[in-house]
């Protein structure tokens, strides 16, 4: 009987968490960038909404990575998520000190954010509950939503900006809602 391969952990530099790093310096970089346009000047704004697509783009592609590649590391998993509430986070609260987002939904949203990350840790020695399809569609939705706002663009092509962030701020609190949901469902498990 052979005895089956130890799994070898990935090393901590690896592809996919510099693009996880990439991400988390990208934030103060996106964020200067926005305070530089003032939310006036269309080519500081434009620098804005690269900065933060760049950012996003390595959201979607690092997860992926780390999995197809066995790239998976405990800084991954850390980095990961402060990575993306600290992007998503400071899109809002730039936004909304702009007059573009009202505070309540940036208050939501982020409380959201940071109430389900609470409950991970509550619920971390039961199991991990994996990230939902909703999950997902949640941060599409914040993205596409916070670049749109970030492009100067004319009025008639940045109206529905404000009614994506809504669809976005719907399912921010659905799925949380769901999260709680599972959440419990996991405490009880024996």
């Amino acid at each position: 009987m052979t005895a089956e391969p130890r799994a070898v952990p990935a090393p901590l530099v690896n592809l996919a968490n510099a693009l996880t790093t990439m991400r988390l310096l990208l934030v103060p970089v996106f964020g200067a960038l926005v305070v530089a346009s003032g939310m006036t000047d269309p080519a500081w704004r434009m620098a804005a909404w690269g900065a933060f697509t760049v950012a996003s783009v390595t959201d979607l592609v690092d997860g992926w990575v780390a999995r197809s590649l066995n790239q998976v590391t405990a800084f991954g998993k850390v980095a990961d998520p402060i990575a993306d509430k600290a992007l998503i986070g400071t899109a809002l609260l730039l936004l909304s000190w702009y007059e573009l987002v009202p505070w309540w939904v940036t208050a939501l949203i982020l409380g959201r954010e940071f109430g389900i990350t609470a409950l991970r840790l509550v619920v971390l020695r039961r199991g991990v509950i994996p990230a939902s399809r909703g999950g997902k569609l949640k941060t599409l939705l914040q993205s596409v939503s916070i670049g749109w706002f970030l492009l100067p663009l004319p009025d008639h092509l940045a109206a529905p900006a404000p009614w994506v962030m809504y669809a976005a701020l719907v399912v921010t609190l659905l799925t949380g809602a769901d999260y709680v949901v599972r959440a419990v469902r996991l405490k009880r498990v024996p």
